[in-house]
């Protein structure tokens, strides 16, 4: 069994012997331990760097714990690979060629190492440091809990000098494109986890090379630059280091990309969500429905909702899609009658795809939630907007598709909330641990876009590149506020930077 920790810096057996602080106090002594923070950023890339006392402001070695495991043969041959987070709580590794005695070492090894003499060189694009021995190697305590951190392809690839030689997991990772069903983990590959593409490298000769590959997972490894400086390469170690987490895609049939929360003056009746089709729709055929949640301090019932989206009263209010139609790739709108881009007087969107439309100010929502002269808040507490694959919503309905602004306000506790989706920012299961959490500020549900200045007049655009053929968001949605005027035209908030529907390569 993995022995993991998530977000959290390592305390082992070495602690007892780590000393003092790197800081310097009158009649206090200099720790021998330097942190690979600073050991790394000694070099300069500028030529190689000797460690010595001067550079290492008195110190002599390191403190680190073994990540590396060769017994799958897919990492780079004799190279130790260990990491701390002695310095900000920031992990950072090092690679230490070591010939074949790096194999003697396996993941959860607590050493110390001697680096004074060392010389900081980079070989093929990885930082080492080189001129260590084995009896410069001293191992302390073995079996340790390893610090894991989730780190997303986007971060590695723009900044792989602070990520390799680092163990990390690859969370939710989708080949890109999908390999055919007899395909093998052997080669280069494409992995997704919706943030970037970043290449999966296995050994044709490594112990696993001949494992098929799998749907959706989480993978852990090592990244690793390449002499060229670009496009870094992640390398799990074993087999087990891909953790299976669906082999089924679920295609998310409509996205939310985008609302209008606030508009240019008084908001009642001028609101709405924008949304896109993933897949042909027709309304009359499969009705659908969009529901908005308000948990501001006075709306009521107060308390945790203990009926979820379908609370009511003035803390949910529904919209029932049931007629027209909307084409793949399209966008479409739910929201109030007056069908302009930003409030009262601006420009018509009369011609756009309405799938429902009415006075919320005067009438109550299809099933439940009352009258209001604010459907989604300014301000203050949170708001949500959820989409459901049915007319009829009840607590144990599942949404398709949730986004949430702010985190404040009774919103979930002891199974009482608002139901996710499995999107790009929320998570059913936790993606690690796998633990139940279908509510929204359940686990690690607890992403949330932020509010606008008041009255201004601006569109949230979420935009995103969704691929139906892997069925999730191959790019995260990202909040770009596009501060509209009463003239705006309707390409300002389906044009550039919108969310985009990825078509096969």
């Amino acid at each position: 069994m993995k022995k993991i920790l998530i977000y959290s810096f390592f305390l082992s057996s070495v602690i007892s012997l780590w000393g003092c602080k790197k800081e310097t106090y009158p009649g206090g002594q200099i720790s021998p331990y330097i942190a690979l923070y600073d050991i790394r950023n000694l070099y300069k890339g500028h030529g190689d760097v000797t460690l010595n006392t001067a550079n290492m402001l008195g110190s002599t070695s390191i403190a680190a714990m073994v990540v590396s495991d060769h017994s799958g043969g897919n990492l780079p041959a004799g190279l130790l690979i260990v990491q701390d987070a002695r310095r900000l709580s920031l992990l950072r590794g090092i690679a230490i060629p070591l010939g074949a005695d790096a194999a003697s070492y396996v993941p959860g090894d607590s050493v110390i190492i001697h680096v004074e003499g060392a010389v900081l060189k980079k070989v093929d694009g990885v930082l080492q440091l080189i001129g260590i021995k084995n009896s410069d190697i001293k191992k302390v305590s073995s079996g340790n809990a390893i610090p894991i951190t989730i780190i997303s392809s986007d971060k590695m690839i723009a900044d792989p000098d602070a990520y390799e030689s680092v163990l990390s997991v690859i969370a939710k990772g989708t080949f890109d494109p999908l390999p055919d069903s007899n395909a093998v983990l052997s080669g280069d590959r494409s992995l997704n986890d919706s943030y970037e593409n970043i290449t999966l490298h296995t050994e044709a000769n490594a112990a696993f090379a001949q494992q098929k590959t799998v749907f959706n997972a989480n993978y852990y490894g090592i990244l690793f630059n390449n002499a060229s400086g670009t496009n870094p390469e992640f390398r799990i170690r074993t087999g087990k280091d891909v953790q299976v987490l669906s082999s089924t895609i679920e295609v998310t049939p409509v996205i939310i990309t985008g609302f209008m929360s606030d508009v240019k003056g008084g908001d009642g009746n001028y609101e709405y969500v924008q949304m896109m089709a993933t897949t042909d729709i027709d309304f009359a055929a499969t009705p659908y429905a969009v529901v908005v949640t308000n948990n501001a301090n006075a709306s009521t019932p107060t308390g945790y909702p203990s009926k979820g989206w379908a609370t009511g009263d003035m803390r949910t209010y529904k919209f029932s899609l049931s007629k027209g139609k909307a084409a793949r790739g399209s966008f479409f709108y739910v929201g109030g009658s007056g069908k302009t881009i930003n409030g009262s007087g601006s420009t018509s969107m009369s011609s756009s795809n309405w799938i429902r439309a009415f006075d919320y100010t005067k009438n109550d929502g299809d099933g439940f939630g009352l009258k209001t002269g604010g459907l989604l808040a300014n301000s203050g507490n949170a708001f949500g907007i959820a989409v459901f694959k049915d007319s009829t919503v009840t607590a144990d309905s599942k949404p398709v598709d949730v986004v949430f602004i702010a985190t404040g306000g009774s919103l979930y506790s002891s199974g009482k909330g608002y139901r996710i989706a499995n999107t790009d920012f929320y998570d059913i299961k936790h993606p690690i641990t796998q633990a139940s959490q279908p509510f929204y500020r359940q686990g690690s549900n607890v992403r949330a876009l932020s509010y606008n200045t008041a009255d201004l007049g601006y569109f949230n655009m979420l935009g995103g590149v969704y691929n139906p053929s892997i069925g999730k968001w191959a790019r995260v949605r990202l909040q770009k506020n596009v501060l509209l005027t009463k003239s705006s035209a309707i390409t300002e908030i389906e044009g550039q930077g919108s969310t985009v529907l990825k078509t096969k390569d």
